[in-house]
């Protein structure tokens, strides 16, 4: 902290919270020269607030004793003691949680400190304040503002109020606006005395968003879903596909130490701060701005962000996306390589990041999972996609489907739209499309898509295809350069859209949020409507085909792919084609089929079966043929996601070709976890992890990690030795509790045979 005379020239820092740091010996100060920074302190950089003081050890110290002011002649008044109140404010700011030291503050809302002097005020004597963020504060910015310490409150910006004078101690109260940027904050002191001016540093406090706080955007009046979309450190992300719905849990850690100072940096290091600093910080009050940058940030491309993307089921030099259990790990990792992309993510790992970093904020946050997700590239609110005619998927269009997708929601007032659009917004850091030239994505409206309002700001159209698209299959003969549309699905995009409960590891469907019950009136006239505002003047249907043969009519067969028994990774696959003659006339059918290793997003990875097959139906007859995937040869391609996608192709003579599909999943062998006594704070305690190879073949580079917020420092690694065939595993580990509640322990367990397995652990903490 610095204290300037008039004159300009001696400089003193004062250091009330961290009280171990040691006061700098004061020479040369009529030479103008550079006093070192006091330990502790980095040097001002250029990235705004990240310059702000950040000690590497810390204690919750909130007084500071000063000996005396360099430059000040006797008798002037000068401050000898500051009390920030940590503990205190803290607690009365929701702060209390957060591992790091710092003071950390939710605008809007008062914080109390108070000043020791080395005498009384007297007559003609004044105090005010200054706090400043960023690295060009201005108050035409209101980055920067001057404010006298009064007996009264000045509601909607920067106040400091007197509450009370006991001898030389003032304790004042410190209140920002509602609106203020977020961030690292400098508290300055001004002492007019006996005709001359001094400013002192008086320290540094972060200040957060505000959900408890009716006058600020991102208010959220409901408690139970305030702890949960703020304060629950942990959770659990939905994944898999519509017959087959997984959960993993995840660790968001928004609280751990130093997470919160990563955070900060992450807007320090964006595009738009690069571009124009003091405007970026002058934003950063405005929560749907600042979500917008983060869907940018979280994601790599661009902007050297947080999180390298890859789908392709080879993840050299990094991590396979399954790995992960966290968001804790990920960004120190990226803190720790000098802020390089962490390789690697998928849609999961860019959403559970992203809600890290929003919780840590104070903006409410949930994570969103869509199956059956629409990927439409060209704004027409359909997706085509295609086989050829032995059944083979082809990639063919730059459409596609995923399995699922998972986004976020962030809550917050829409003040650009109107108030009936206020509330869940979202925001997705999946680099997917371009929006404004840069991989970002919303804020968008859950509402607005409800209602097709697809004009609205921002990437409304992407979203809505997303979960409304139509899908239409189509049969690509590349000999003849003919395809055929096969169907046209209004019903199966968007699906199961769903979210973790509040309070609970159930699962919460919100698709009724983002549309209208599929095959209902209003749905279509949404869809219809939305069309009309994207494409006014165009037809419908794909655009792609060089020669494009018309719908015909009603085939008379139809099938599905039945599962027959178990699903389980290293067992045959048995599955069986149900096909039915819906005719009172015989029919002679062509199948075929095949089966591709495929990644959740539809990547493909490898053909691992085919089979062709002519089948004779009686009238009105239905057979089912048996269709069988061995593990040997599977088993080489099936990437982390399990993931085999089934496809047949049948051919009644001069009828349209009927396409039947479907994507299985296979279980991983189960991983469990189990807590071996009851769990107290700061006092260690046993996990025994339990796991049996199931194949006929040992398993080796067994690697398990292990980590939950509230109960581990960091992660922990464990080298599992190789198990022999069908072997059984017991790795016990200690975990040191640092808090009490419900915690989440969250495990991931790798090998050669089974990249990831997932289990989690709720963990009762006693004080």
């Amino acid at each position: 902290m610095s204290w300037m005379s008039s004159a300009g020239q001696a400089s003193w820092y004062l250091l009330p919270v961290f009280l171990n740091a040691v006061l700098p010996a004061v020479s040369n100060m009529g030479k103008g020269k550079r006093i070192p920074e006091p330990p502790g302190i980095p040097p001002a950089s250029s990235s705004g607030a990240a310059a702000a003081p950040r000690p590497q050890t810390q204690t919750r110290q909130q007084r500071h004793h000063v000996e005396g002011v360099p430059g000040a002649t006797h008798g002037e008044l000068k401050p000898q003691d500051v009390n920030w109140q940590t503990t205190a404010n803290r607690r009365e700011h929701h702060t209390d949680v957060y591992s790091s030291q710092e003071l950390i503050l939710r605008r809007g809302q008062p914080f109390t400190f108070s000043l020791t002097f080395n005498r009384s005020l007297r007559s003609g004597e004044s105090l005010g304040f200054i706090t400043s963020t960023g690295p060009y504060p201005s108050e035409s910015a209101r980055t920067k503002t001057v404010f006298p310490l009064s007996s009264g409150t000045n509601g909607g910006s920067w106040d400091a109020q007197l509450l009370s004078q006991r001898d030389n101690t003032l304790t004042v109260s410190i209140s920002s606006p509602a609106n203020a940027p977020i961030g690292w904050y400098t508290l300055d002191l001004q002492i007019s005395s006996q005709g001359r001016g001094f400013t002192l540093k008086l320290g540094t406090f972060i200040l957060l968003f505000n959900p408890w706080l009716q006058a600020d955007g991102v208010f959220m009046s409901n408690h139970a879903e305030r702890e949960e979309y703020v304060l629950e450190d942990a959770g659990a992300i939905f994944v898999g596909s519509t017959n087959r719905i997984g959960m993993v849990g995840w660790n968001f850690g928004q609280f751990e130490g130093d997470i919160l100072n990563i955070c900060l940096s992450i807007l320090d290091r964006s595009l738009n701060f690069r571009r124009d600093a003091a405007t970026d910080v002058a934003r950063r009050g405005d929560p749907k701005y600042v979500g917008r940058v983060l869907s940018a940030m979280v994601n790599s491309n661009d902007d050297n962000g947080v999180i390298a993307g890859n789908w392709s089921g080879n993840y050299p030099g990094g991590r396979d996306p399954r790995n992960w259990n966290g968001s804790v790990e990920i960004l120190k990792e990226w803190k720790k390589s000098g802020f390089q992309p962490v390789r690697y993510g998928q849609c999961w790992v860019f959403a559970g990041t992203l809600n890290t970093v929003l919780r840590a904020f104070g903006i409410p946050s949930r994570v969103i999972t869509n199956f059956n997700s629409a990927h439409d590239t060209d704004r027409n609110l359909s997706v085509d996609v295609y086989y050829d005619p032995m059944g083979n998927p082809l990639d063919k269009s730059s459409d596609s489907v995923w399995n699922f997708h998972v986004w976020n929601e962030a809550w917050f007032v829409r003040n650009d739209l109107g108030s009936s659009y206020n509330g869940w917004q979202v925001l997705d850091a999946t680099p997917q499309e371009r929006s404004q030239g840069v991989f970002q994505c919303g804020p968008a409206s859950v509402r607005g898509i409800r209602e097709g309002d697809v004009n609205l700001d921002f990437d409304m159209p992407f979203i809505f295809a997303e979960v409304n698209a139509d899908r239409i299959t189509w049969i690509f003969d590349e000999r003849r350069n003919i395809q055929k549309k096969n169907s046209s699905d209004t019903n199966t995009i968007g699906r199961y859209i769903s979210t973790k409960a509040v309070g609970s590891y159930s699962r919460m469907d919100v698709t009724e949020k983002y549309k209208y019950p599929e095959g209902s009136k209003q749905e279509r006239q949404i869809y219809d409507k939305a069309l009309g505002k994207l494409k006014p003047n165009s037809a419908f249907g794909a655009t792609s085909a060089s020669d494009t043969e018309g719908e015909e009519r009603e085939p008379s067969i139809s099938g599905i792919f039945k599962v027959m028994g178990v699903l389980a990774v290293g067992k045959e696959v048995n599955l069986a084609l149900m096909l039915k003659n819906r005719t009172r006339d015989m029919k002679t059918v062509t199948v075929n089929m095949t089966a591709w290793t495929i990644v959740y997003n539809g990547t493909l990875v490898h053909e691992v079966w085919k089979d062709s097959v002519t089948i004779t139906l009686d009238p009105e007859e239905e057979i089912q043929h048996p269709v069988k995937i061995t593990y040997a040869q599977y088993e080489k391609y099936l990437k982390a996601d399990n993931m085999i996608r089934t496809t047949a192709v049948c051919q009644a003579s001069d009828e349209t070709a009927v396409l039947v599909e479907r994507d299985i999943i296979l279980d991983n062998p189960t991983l469990t976890l189990e807590l071996l006594d009851q769990a107290h704070v700061r006092r260690p305690v046993n996990v025994q992890m339990l796991f049996s190879n199931p194949l006929d073949e040992p398993v080796k580079d067994c690697v398990l990690m292990v980590e939950g917020s509230g109960l581990l420092l960091g992660s922990l690694k464990i080298d599992v030795p190789t198990l022999r065939p069908k072997e059984r595993s017991r790795v016990r580990f200690e975990i040191m509790p640092t808090r009490s509640g419900t915690k989440q322990l969250v495990a991931d367990f790798s090998c050669n045979k089974f990249p990831a397995i997932k289990a989690m652990l709720s963990v009762d903490v006693a004080e």
